[in-house]
Parts: C-alpha cells; sequence; structure tokens
C-alpha cells in the first residue's frame, strides 16, 4: 500500500471520532490537566447542592419518578445537562445523570465504551437511584447515544420493568450516516476495525452496525414503555434527521421546526440550550400536565 494511503486509515478514524456525535464536552481538551479535573469536580459538587445528583431527594406526589440523563457520546454526566437538569429541578423533579462508557486512560469524554456494555452500567445506576429515591420506576431522559442506548437495557436487561418512559433528544435510533461519511469506509479497509478497536461506541452507531441490527430487530419498543423522540431538522449529526423516530406503539415523534418553525437549534444546541425542546420533555415526563409547545416556550 502507498503511504499515503497507510496515513488515511488513522486520519479518517480520527476526522471521524472528533465529528461522531460529539457534545459540548469536547471543548475540553483529551489531556485534562488537574487544574480542568478539579473544576470538573467543582461542578459536579455544585450542581449536587442545587438538587441535582442529591440522593436525599425524594419524588412527591405531582412528580412520582425520578429523572435520570444519560448523555452523549464524548460528554459526561455534567457538561450534557448543565441547561435541562436545572430546568427539571426548578420544576421539582429528582434529577439524576451518570457517567458512562469511559475507555481506559481518557477522562472526561465518556460515551465510547461498546454500547451494550455502557447500558448495563446504565442498568446498575437505575438500580442505584430506585433504591435511593423509594421510588418502583424512573423516567429517562437522554441526548444523541444518551437516547439511544437505553433501548437496550429496556429490551435485553429488563429495564421496562423498572422504566415507565424514555424521551430522546436527537437520538441516533438507527444509527447514521453523517451526511454520508460513514458510506466512506468501505473505501479505507481498516479504519472500521481501527473505530472498533478504538472507539467501539463510534462504531456501534454507524448506520447498519450489527449492534443497531439486534437493537431494531423485532420492533424499535417493548412493551409498557412511553416513547418520546424530540429532533431537529438541522442535525448534522444523526443523519438523516428522520432515522431518529420510532415505530410502534406508545410513540410519540416530535420535529421542532413543526412547533416553531424559527427553532435552528442543531445537534449540539436541542440537548444543551433549547428550551423550546425541554419543555417538550417536561410534557413527556408529565403527559397529563402537558401545555402547548410553541416558540414563546423559549423563554417559558
Amino acid at each position: 500500500m502507498l503511504p499515503w494511503k497507510r496515513a488515511l486509515g488513522p486520519l479518517t478514524a480520527l476526522l471521524l471520532a472528533a465529528t461522531f456525535l460529539a457534545t459540548p464536552a469536547v471543548a475540553a481538551p483529551p489531556t485534562a490537566t488537574a487544574s480542568t479535573a478539579v473544576a470538573s469536580a467543582s461542578t459536579a459538587v455544585s450542581a449536587s447542592s442545587s438538587g441535582w445528583n442529591d440522593y436525599s431527594c425524594k419524588p412527591s406526589a405531582a412528580h412520582p419518578r425520578p429523572v435520570v440523563l444519560v448523555h452523549g457520546t464524548f460528554a459526561n454526566a455534567i457538561d450534557n445537562w448543565l441547561g435541562l437538569a436545572p430546568y427539571l429541578v426548578n420544576r421539582g423533579y429528582c434529577v439524576f445523570s451518570l457517567d458512562y462508557g469511559q475507555l481506559p486512560g481518557v477522562p472526561l469524554f465518556y460515551g465510547l465504551g461498546p454500547i451494550d456494555a455502557s447500558a448495563g452500567q446504565l442498568a446498575a445506576y437505575v438500580d442505584k437511584v430506585l433504591a435511593a429515591t423509594g421510588a418502583a420506576k424512573a423516567d429517562i431522559v437522554g441526548h444523541s447515544q444518551g437516547g439511544m442506548m437505553p433501548r437496550h437495557y429496556l429490551k435485553f436487561l429488563g429495564g421496562a420493568a423498572k422504566v415507565n418512559a424514555l424521551i430522546g433528544i436527537a437520538p441516533d435510533n438507527h444509527g447514521t450516516t453523517l451526511l454520508g461519511l460513514t458510506g466512506l469506509l468501505r473505501y479505507f479497509p481498516g479504519v472500521g476495525d481501527l473505530l472498533n478497536e478504538k472507539t467501539p461506541a463510534l462504531a456501534d452507531q454507524v448506520a447498519g452496525s450489527a449492534f443497531l441490527t439486534k437493537l431494531n430487530a423485532g420492533g424499535d419498543t417493548v412493551p409498557g414503555v412511553r416513547y418520546t423522540v424530540i429532533a431537529t431538522r438541522y442535525d448534522e449529526v444523526v443523519t438523516p434527521y428522520r432515522s431518529q423516530f420510532l415505530s410502534g406503539p406508545d410513540v410519540r415523534n416530535v420535529l421542532l421546526q413543526d412547533l416553531c418553525p424559527v427553532d435552528f437549534s442543531e445537534h449540539v444546541a436541542i440537548g444543551l440550550i433549547d428550551r423550546i425542546a425541554f419543555h417538550e420533555v417536561a410534557n413527556a415526563l408529565d403527559p397529563a400536565r402537558a401545555t402547548p409547545t410553541t416558540c414563546a416556550s423559549a423563554i417559558g
């Protein structure tokens, strides 16, 4: 093989890794300094002291289930939820978030390990939250991979008995083509193997992967769980955006632009700062008290 072709394989893998389902946590360098780690720990303490990740929180009669937030690829339990977690806490919910999918030697960036193993971590975390709160079931809200990965927990790890609702914000339920970039993998032998070896979660999320084929075989949903998908037509990461939607009973698929045509949020913004999306999350958590979502929800 020519030298330039040998170089293209790792380069392509790195480019995919850098763009694939990235979330705001990507702003931090992978070789974090001690001060970065201290700042992250400080943020976590602040979140806990404000009622988020507060294991003394007991669900109320109005909101009887704890909410477990599941971050996306390259993100973590704090950075991904700096907008939504306080939004829900201020509305009376007990809110919790976890880190999952850690790779050895990679600090701060999570959601990179094999997704079936990450689903096992979620299963253990939900058990921990239910034990702490005394609730019989939890609700799960996830962004990107975090909106899709819990479906493995529901379908294969007994999660359907412990979860009332799954709300996915820009979830890659049927994988992604990354605007067609994943189709280039076949032209670079070895790159797929490199993704599998170094960042298994990325390979699992490519449309047509073995993981997704198994996850979606026999139907998208399982009985007893309510599903909501909140998508944006401007998603540049999970493409085509309609691949995010689910089919089956107890499913509600929401396109933000049907609610507010001037909402231009893309993949990151919909999970981090979009209060129109947050309002739809609140509606999905408590459909009996749902109120119409409009552009005005951005200031609600």
